[in-house]
């Protein structure tokens, strides 16, 4: 996290429980130095300070993508990955949250990138989970999928979310794109078991290390992605319960 100076002015934007504990969302620093917060259960969970590794999940995701095609992004967050795919000329945005209070947030323009993603014409915003998203969704609807919804299945912040690291998930999200699309996923750092369960399903997963120094303290993320061929003879096996 960002080295704040002793002057910094913070200031609680919102504060309200959601479905997994308390969520604050405020700001730090004042006129262009400002920096929005997420805080969850007193835990620090993301600042706008730096976004580059957000943004490069969703540029890596919807960099085979069509002009005007389809993309769902997992994880609202403080809207950077979403914004990059707006940026990225998505036809429809959709972007699953789990936590109500943030679209919420988002819908009453708390900060300018939340309200730019909540206003665009372009942007569906749900309230759910993303693996009942894709399995209520049909085989080939979207051209990216790209998953932030936690730090990585050996980081998780919520246990529960080990679930959206299985291969019978993977499977799932992969089966949900159309040819040619392309599925990412953000890691807090490297995941060779991630990476082994993607290969399990299609030759062509890879792990995109990313760099990025915050402060004085470096972090090294990944993003790993998996591409669906534009021939693809048979749709790997799905979670029960979605559309084929």
């Amino acid at each position: 996290m960002r080295d704040h100076g002793p002057m910094d002015e913070l200031v609680t934007l919102a504060r309200d429980t959601g479905s997994r504990g308390e969520v604050v969302l405020r700001r730090r620093g004042r006129g262009d130095h400002a920096v929005d917060e997420l805080i969850v259960n007193g835990a620090f969970a993301m600042d706008s300070a730096e976004t580059s590794s957000e943004r490069r999940l969703a540029r890596l995701a919807y960099e085979l993508g069509p002009v005007g095609g389809r993309m769902l992004v997992g994880g609202l967050g403080l809207g950077y990955t979403a914004l990059e795919a707006l940026d990225a000329s998505v036809g429809r945005l959709d972007v699953v949250e789990l936590e109500g209070l943030l679209v919420r947030w988002a819908r009453q323009g708390l900060t300018p990138a939340l309200s730019r993603v909540a206003t665009d014409p372009r942007v569906n915003l749900v309230v759910g989970d993303v693996a009942e998203v894709l399995a209520r969704s049909a085989a080939g609807s979207f051209d990216a999928v790209a998953l932030d919804v936690d730090n990585g299945p050996d980081f998780l912040i919520h246990a529960e979310n080990a679930s959206l690291y299985t291969p019978e998930f993977l499977s799932l999200a992969f089966s949900r794109l159309a040819p040619g699309g392309r599925l990412a996923i953000w890691c807090q750092g490297p995941a060779p078991e991630l990476l082994r369960s993607l290969t399990t399903i299609a030759s062509t997963a890879y792990q995109h290390p990313y760099n990025v120094q915050r402060g004085r303290r470096r972090f090294s993320y990944a993003i790993y992605t998996l591409d669906r061929p534009l021939a693809w003879p048979h749709p790997p096996a799905t979670c029960a319960g979605g559309p084929e």
